[in-house]
């Protein structure tokens, strides 16, 4: 069994500092094997953002793994975005990109999906996929694959901000290759679900993490992400910001099979439930 927790859009700079120690404090409680950042570490990529962020992280106790987002890169400061655009988040959070971590039960890889140059919409270039790919069918049967990435493979119909370049093809050479989960965030919004089950393409399960401290909630709550891997089960637990500390209000459930992973019911809502940061 594997815990990660999964947290995004966490914007130093235009966060609630009133949220700062309940967070770190529930993700410490739960104690994950793996803290992943699915990017947005600041809002506007100034050096003190940084600065805050990395403290933060510094914080957990669990190993992080960490990807940039749009807000990571500076948005009003071209100079520096066209031909500088990570050298603030090298120098302050860490000098990978697309970092990896491995142990006796999953992989997880991280893929850098920042466009400088195209700031809001991102792309997956299919070398980050080529390099994912290859990882992945190199590893032994039973172990879990995972790929973080800042912006979504996937969303619903009516979503205002695009999707980003070279995600459908993306999503068609993960679901050969043997792609597990997907984390994301971006658009401040939670969801948990499967896709890419169709002919031809295994199923593969997407959760995406809302905020994890801005104050721009886009009508949603700040929350993140515990992930629970069992074998050929799999928990998305929705970890909401309540009453001065953060509940476990929603739980998606999947099992894999024949056609990778899929739902095996919809999403549990857990509203009221009073239990904080312990284990189910």
């Amino acid at each position: 069994m594997r815990r990660i927790a999964h947290l995004s859009d966490l914007h130093f700079g235009r966060d609630r500092p009133e949220l700062l120690e309940p967070l770190v404090s529930a993700v410490n409680d739960l104690s994950p094997d793996l803290v992943a950042i699915s990017g947005d570490l600041t809002q506007r990529a100034r050096a003190r953002q940084f600065e805050a962020a990395r403290d933060f992280i510094e914080r957990l106790n669990a190993p992080t793994l960490v990807v940039p987002g749009n807000h990571d890169v500076p948005l009003d400061n071209v100079f520096v975005r066209l031909l500088n655009p990570w050298g603030r988040y090298r120098r302050l959070i860490d000098r990978n990109l697309e970092p990896e971590f491995r142990d006796a039960e999953m992989t997880v890889i991280g893929v850098n999906t920042v466009n400088p140059l195209s700031w809001q919409r991102g792309r997956i270039a299919r070398r980050a996929v080529g390099r994912v790919c290859d990882v992945f069918r190199d590893e032994p049967a039973g172990r879990t694959r995972i790929v973080v990435v800042h912006h979504p493979l996937e969303q619903r119909p009516g979503e205002r901000k695009g999707l980003m370049r070279g995600a459908r093809k993306a999503v068609d050479a993960l679901a050969a290759c043997g792609a597990d989960i997907v984390l994301c965030g971006h658009l401040h919004r939670w969801r948990a679900g499967s896709f890419a089950e169709r002919a031809g393409r295994a199923g593969v399960i997407q959760a995406q993490a809302g905020t994890g401290l801005s104050h721009r909630l886009r009508g949603e709550d700040n929350d993140f992400n515990l992930l629970i891997l069992d074998g050929d089960e799999a928990r998305v637990e929705r970890h909401v910001a309540r009453g001065g500390g953060f509940a476990r209000e929603a739980v998606a459930r999947f099992r894999s099979g024949d056609r990778g992973w899929a739902s095996s019911d919809r999403v549990s809502c857990l509203a009221g439930d009073a239990r904080l940061h312990g284990r189910p």
